[in-house]
Order: C-alpha cells, then structure tokens, then sequence
C-alpha cells in the first residue's frame, strides 16, 4: 500500500509539470496576422516576407489567439527581431487589449538599438533593447541595427528576466508594494497577454518566430528584491526619468570577477563601463600586452570598455590604432613630476613632495590644464583629487580661481568630468559650477575590488543636490 501511495503522489506531481514540459507553441505563422488584434491606427502593422512589420502612427499588436485563451502568468518567450536606424518599439508582458494611447498594465520590454538625430535639448531615448523599461534599464544597445536577434523573455514567479542572443541583460524580482511612478502604476506583475509596439510613423521594426513556452503558475521567485526600499524608489525614478545610470570607472581587479560585476549592475539597474589600467608600472605597457588582452577579453555586449591611461608617459607606450579600439579614454592627474622634477604618485606618501600647499595646488592645476589640453581623453577622473594630508582643507584649498580654470579647460577641450563615488569628490560646489559652465559628467566606483563596488550612493547624491539632468551626462559611442 505505501508503494502504491508513493506512486499515486508521484504521478499527482509530475503529470502537471508534464503538462508544462512541451516544446515552444508559435504564436504566429509568419503569414497572416490570425491571433493578432491591432489597436488604433491598425494599417501600422503588416506581414512582410514572414515577419510581422511595424511603420507607422502609434499602434499596439495584441496577441488575441488561443494559446493559454492569451492570458499568460509564468511563461518564457522569444522572439527574432530586427530594428532599423532610429527606430522605437517594444514588447508588453502581462497586457491586456487598450484600443488606445499606450498599454497601461504589465511592463514593456524596450526595442531600440539607436536613436535618431535631435536638436540640442530635445528628448534622446537612453533606455535601450533589453530594458524593463523605466524600472530596470539598459543603457548600451547590445545589439546592432539591421541585423536580427533572439529576444527572450521569462517570468518565474516575481522574477522578470531578459535575455539578448542568450546573454542576460536585466534579471529584477518585484518587491511587495512597489515604488511606481504616476504614469507607471499598472507595470506591475499579474497575469495578461502579450503585445509588440508601433512606436511612431519614423520607425520600422521586424518581428518574425514568435514562441511562448507557458509555465504553471505556482513556480517559485528565483531572486529576491531589493531590501532597501527607499534606493529601490530613487534608482526607479531616476529609471523612469531616462537617467542614464551608468558607472564608467569599473575594474576587472582585486578578485572582482565578471559575473558577480554583472550581476551586481543588473542588481541596480546599472550599465558599465569595464576599464584596464595602461601607463608606466600600472598595468599593460605596450600595444602587444593590451592587443593579447583584447584578443581574449569576451566583451559583454551591454558593456563599455574603457582605458585608464596612466602617468603622464603613456601617450609614447600605445599607438593610436590600439588607443581607438577602446569605446573611451580616460586619465585623471594623480601621477606628475613637479617643478622639481620628482615624478609623483599622489596617492603614495612615500613619493610625495608637498612643501607649501598652496604653491602644490598651483602646480596641481597647471598639470591639470596641459592634460586636458594635450591628452586624446574623453573624460577626466579623480578630478579634484588631493593628498589625503590635505584632503581636510579640500574647501579652502579648491578656490574659486581653481575650480575655474579646470572647468574652462574641460569646456574648452570637450572632456567630461567623473563624479566619483569611491572618493566622494568633486564636491558639490564644484559640480554645480561646472555644471553651469557647460561641462558634461560620468559616474565612476573606481573600486579597488568587488568589496567596495558599491551602488553610486554619493553620485546619486549629487544629481539631486547639484539638480543633474539626463542632459548633463556624457556617454560613450560603443564600437559594436
């Protein structure tokens, strides 16, 4: 009788997971649009050479069909897309039909990999492909226009995954009682159908293969939310508001190795930028060096990669081929010789030579200016950095006069000013005069190891206090 029971239970359990266990249902048969009712401006949408095609005024294609009677809880699907310059579109999850405006429930799963050209001061869309849009965000384009990619999607649970050609790109596990913007309430998990977006009459976009593997119901959340309710708020709102939250001073060191970085950044909603020291005894030395590394460093596609170039003599160690295989350059001045020609390492009280502080912050500044007059940098780190043994007099020491001429160097020379949280510098006071002046702004950890990656607290910090806005950033131009 107990072997009978143990079977009988057995059977209750894996028979509704068989039910699940099946192969991917398509949910459309790359001829008709049977299954699929548009919203408002219906001859947006068309079936072209297998795929369903988006170009024209702001429409919504609904799945309708009978897979699941459209309402879908846990599920995992995929789709091949292909995206054309400038376009704008999207795929709703746990949706329901809206005839129109834009879908209010579930959440949009941004499609866009470049935007098209604006005047200054007009919106430029920095959520890009892959984005749980305006929650958990994307800010590189993974994936290149004119080219098709595997989009996936997963629900498990609270748990909402993206995936690009199999590489994860957003992972974030719903809190109970969510922080939601005004225009964002119903982006919320529940269950619903899904959708595929006709953005507006500039973009075209190719939807083709498109399969859902429903999952039972009861699956259990993989991940867990964020425990500190009032960051998840900011960073969500910052999110929402197309603040690119990126951190472009990330290091590959101290024992940090790639996954926990990503994952980190997924944790946050964070894009990185992944920088390799260069310059005399701090790190590579040579193109040979930085061209062997390359030859092996496995890129994620959502990242940056960047080059810290070093010390003063490392525009004579790397030739400009090597240099422009970086999507950007950048240097602080932490590393001169002085008037006395002793070479220093500002952050090393065993090279340092001081004498009268203000005589030192004289010739700080005048370094200052020549490397962002003479070095092919894109943006300038440690940028108000001083010797610990002077960090207490950083206000008096950092004069008006100062802070002006570092900041008309940086105008002058179009180089982008780091905000870094590791150090806490520049100051506010500084910021919002270089803000004022025109200067653009990157966040940077500058971690030491994975112990101190942290969360861009103190950048955060300064885009409220300073008033920094989408259009005070500086992002790279990624070589795909």
């Amino acid at each position: 009788m107990r072997t009978s029971c143990k079977l009988v239970v057995l059977i209750a359990i894996v028979l509704p997971l068989r039910a699940f266990a099946q192969e991917w249902i398509s949910l459309f048969d790359g001829k008709t649009m049977n299954g699929w009712q548009p919203s408002e401006n219906k001859s947006t949408w068309q079936v072209e050479n297998g795929a369903l095609v988006c170009k024209g005024p702001r429409s919504h294609l609904f799945y309708v069909g009978e897979v699941q009677k459209h309402n879908f809880k846990n599920f995992e699907l995929q789709l091949e897309v292909k995206t054309t310059p400038g376009s704008n579109s999207g795929v709703y999850i746990h949706t329901e039909y809206q005839e129109t405006d834009w879908p209010a429930q579930g959440y949009e799963c941004q499609v866009i990999n470049s935007t098209p050209k604006v005047k200054p001061g007009e919106y430029i869309e920095h959520k890009k492909t892959g984005s749980l849009y305006a929650i958990r965000n994307v800010w590189k384009a993974p994936v290149a226009d004119n080219v098709w990619f595997n989009y996936r999607i997963t629900v498990h649970g609270k748990t909402i995954r993206t995936y690009l050609n199999d590489e994860l790109m957003v992972e974030y596990t719903e809190p109970n009682n969510p922080f939601r913007p005004e225009d964002k309430k119903g982006r919320l998990l529940s269950s619903g159908t899904f959708a595929l977006q006709g953005h507006d009459p500039k973009s075209t976009v190719y939807y083709r293969n498109i399969q859902v593997k429903p999952l039972p119901d009861d699956l259990p959340t993989p991940g867990a939310p964020l425990e500190d309710a009032e960051y998840d708020r900011l960073i969500t709102q910052l999110s929402n508001d197309n603040f690119p939250l990126m951190d472009l001073h990330v290091h590959l060191k101290g024992g940090l190795e790639m996954e926990p970085a990503l994952a980190n950044a997924r944790k946050y909603g964070f894009t990185y930028g992944l920088a390799v020291n260069c310059g005399l005894r701090m790190g590579f030395e040579t193109d040979a060096e930085v061209e062997k590394y390359i030859a092996t460093y496995k890129k994620p596609p959502h990242t940056f990669f960047g080059m810290q170039a070093e010390g003063r003599e490392w525009l004579n160690m790397f030739s400009k081929e090597t240099i422009a295989k970086f999507d950007y350059v950048f240097t602080d001045a932490m590393t001169w010789t002085n008037d006395n020609g002793k070479r220093m390492r500002l952050w090393l009280p065993e090279e340092l030579e001081i004498g009268d502080p203000q005589n030192f912050m004289d010739q700080l500044v005048n370094r200052i200016e020549k490397i962002l007059s003479t070095e092919p940098i894109n943006l300038y780190a440690n940028a108000t950095y001083i010797p610990d043994e002077l960090n207490d007099r950083y206000d008096e020491l950092w004069t008006p006069a100062r802070m002006d001429r570092v900041i008309k160097a940086l105008v002058d020379n179009k180089i982008a000013m780091e905000i870094n949280d590791r150090r806490k510098i520049p100051s506010a006071t500084f910021i919002k005069r270089a803000k004022a002046a025109g200067v653009k702004f990157t966040f940077g950890t500058n971690n030491a190891g994975g112990d101190d990656l942290g969360r861009l607290s103190y950048c955060l910090a300064m885009v409220k206090e300073c008033g920094l806005t989408p259009n005070d950033m500086w992002i790279p131009t990624a070589k795909q």
